[in-house]
C-alpha cells in the first residue's frame, strides 16, 4: 500500500485542521490505519487508529480534540483536530501495514 499525506498547514492556537491520507490498493475497505506524529528531534508517537472493524483509540493527549475516521469510497482516512495547541505542532504520518507516507507538517502558533 502506497500513502499521502496532505492537509498540514500553520493555523493559531485554538484552530482546526482536518489531514488526509489517500491510500493505493484495493484492500483499503478491510485495513487498519494510524496517524503518528513527530516531534522535532524525537521519535514518532501514536496518535491515533482507525481498526479494520471500525473502533478507534487515541492517545491520551488527542484524545476529545482529535477525530479519525475513514472513507472507503475514497481510499481516504481523515484526522479532524481540533483545539490545536502549539505542543501539537509536528510532522504527522499516516502507516499501514509497515507502510508509511511522507508526512505533513502541522504548525500551531500561541
Amino acid at each position: 500500500v502506497q500513502l499521502v499525506e496532505s492537509g498540514g498547514g500553520s493555523v493559531q492556537a485554538g484552530g482546526s485542521l482536518t489531514l488526509s491520507c489517500i491510500a493505493s490498493g484495493d484492500i483499503f475497505s478491510t485495513l487498519a490505519m494510524n496517524w503518528f506524529r513527530r516531534f522535532p528531534g524525537k521519535q514518532r508517537e501514536f496518535v491515533a487508529a482507525f481498526g479494520s472493524s471500525g473502533s478507534t483509540l487515541y492517545a491520551d493527549a488527542v484524545n476529545g480534540r482529535f477525530t479519525v475516521s475513514k472513507d472507503n469510497a475514497k481510499n481516504t482516512l481523515y484526522l479532524q483536530m481540533n483545539n490545536l495547541q502549539p505542543e501539537d505542532t509536528a510532522v504527522y504520518y499516516c502507516s499501514s501495514q509497515g507502510q508509511w507516507g511522507q508526512g505533513t507538517l502541522v504548525t500551531v502558533a500561541s
